[in-house]
């Protein structure tokens, strides 16, 4: 596992995943090979963590993904709360319970939901239920991109 914002340990030309990992839902999404755009791809409803990491295993195998985004829950001022423990410890799960070799790096998420929320309503002007659908995936992709476009800066 990588700190935030530690990039390098990516390997170029391959396709990225990007999770939302929330209490009830992950939220998933994927970048081309050349790391332009992140793309929404589905939202796991999160059950037992074995089931959950088949469907996330299955989903990297099918884009034969060599990384992954996933976004950290810090607050405000940057501390880190029980919500940002339960992500390192799936991810710790992750490698140690089910072998993952590809790297996951966490990326800051703060106010990631609330902004793709505020899109939703303001500019597509979705219903709440439209909108709990598709928020997840829609959050796994803002994370992804906002770390596509750093990767795109350079390092």
């Amino acid at each position: 596992m990588s700190e935030p914002d530690d990039l390098s340990a990516l390997p170029r030309g391959t396709v990225l995943l990007g999770l939302d990992p929330g209490t009830k839902t992950i939220g998933v999404a994927a970048c081309d090979p050349g790391w332009q755009i992140a793309s929404p791809v589905e939202t796991v409803k999160r059950t037992k963590f074995t089931k959950d990491a088949e469907r996330l295993e299955q989903l990297a195998a099918e884009r034969k993904a060599g990384g992954v985004i996933m976004g950290l829950p810090v607050n405000m001022d940057g501390s880190e709360g029980p919500r940002a423990q339960s992500v390192r410890q799936l991810a710790r799960n992750l490698i140690e319970l089910r072998g993952w070799t590809i790297p996951i790096v966490f990326w800051d998420e703060r106010l990631s939901t609330s902004a793709v929320e505020r899109f939703l309503v303001g500019e597509a002007d979705m219903t709440r239920k439209r909108r709990g659908e598709v928020v997840d995936k829609m959050a796994a992709a803002y994370i992804l991109q906002g770390a596509l476009d750093r990767l795109r800066q350079g390092l």
